[in-house]
């Protein structure tokens, strides 16, 4: 019989929209991260938020060589010809190499190229499940990185803080944005609290919209996908069904006359029986 063939899924180096969108301001925002390195060189608080925040960078982006060059419809192609060399040194963790990662914006303005502001901004919207992940993972990776910062300045001077290095601040910034509250680091200023208000709303929404992206995943129905047995040629189905009414009018036609034929038989005795009743 003949089967449906589905077609393959094209391979190509530019990924989903949003993805490429992530990764981008990913690459910013690392490459943003060298100067506050510089700029905050006498603070050594603030040069092991960022150096974890790098450490960070470095495991996404090593990753995501991996995923391209696994997925690319060419990995020498990729890896010579589209700056695949360059993701690769860039995603290594010495500070040298970091630079390198200006060449992910390349691929950014080719995705722009290619589909256009307004093509891009409707992609985005299509695929709101997934434009929603992204955003919330990249402003949770913000709010990590800066709101560390932001409250180790705030509360590292304060009296009776108990926030006083980067591991506390890293470690409450963490603990708040996933909602567990150990309460074994807080903060103790008026402007320290309205952050970890910020923090906490941000954390909630990321986790809830988390949850929802997994239980759509995994609880959807899938798409292009049928029955089991929707690789089976259901062309003669159509053919066929002409033939099974007829045989079905035959047999309706065949017990009624049984039953005509039966009634008659019946009628035949009644009569009978009234004709003996009437000569005895």
């Amino acid at each position: 019989m003949a089967r449906r063939v589905k077609p393959k899924k094209v391979r190509s180096e530019l990924k989903n929209t949003a993805y490429e969108i992530f990764i981008g301001v990913l690459s910013v925002l690392s490459i943003a991260n060298l100067v506050l390195v510089w700029l905050f060189r006498s603070d050594p608080s603030l040069q092991t938020v960022l150096g974890v925040m790098n450490a960070l960078f470095s495991g996404i982006f090593l990753i995501d060589f991996l995923y391209r060059i696994v997925t690319a419809p060419s990995a020498s192609r990729y890896f010579f010809r589209n700056f695949g060399w360059a993701d690769l040194l860039a995603s290594l963790p010495f500070a040298e190499f970091k630079v390198l990662r200006i060449f992910r914006l390349v691929r950014v303005a080719r995705l722009l190229r290619e589909l256009g502001v307004r093509s891009l901004i409707g992609a985005l919207v299509r695929d709101r499940a997934n434009s929603a992940l992204w955003t919330l993972l990249l402003l949770g990776i913000l709010v990590l990185e800066f709101g560390s910062m932001s409250m180790l300045a705030i509360e590292e001077d304060a009296e009776g803080a108990n926030i006083t290095n980067a591991s506390d601040a890293l470690w409450y910034t963490i603990v708040t944005i996933a909602t567990v509250g150990y309460g074994d680091t807080y903060p103790v200023t008026n402007a320290g609290r309205l952050l970890g208000a910020v923090i906490i709303v941000v954390g909630v929404g990321i986790f809830g919209t988390f949850t929802g992206y997994l239980a759509n995943l995994f609880l959807g129905s899938p798409k292009d996908e049928g029955p089991a047995d929707d690789d089976v040629d259901a062309a003669p189905a159509p053919a066929r069904a002409p033939a099974l009414a007829v045989q079905g009018s035959e047999v309706d036609a065949a017990r009624l006359q049984a039953l005509l034929a039966q009634s008659e038989a019946t009628n035949a005795e009644i009569r009978r029986l009234l004709a003996g009743g009437a000569a005895h």
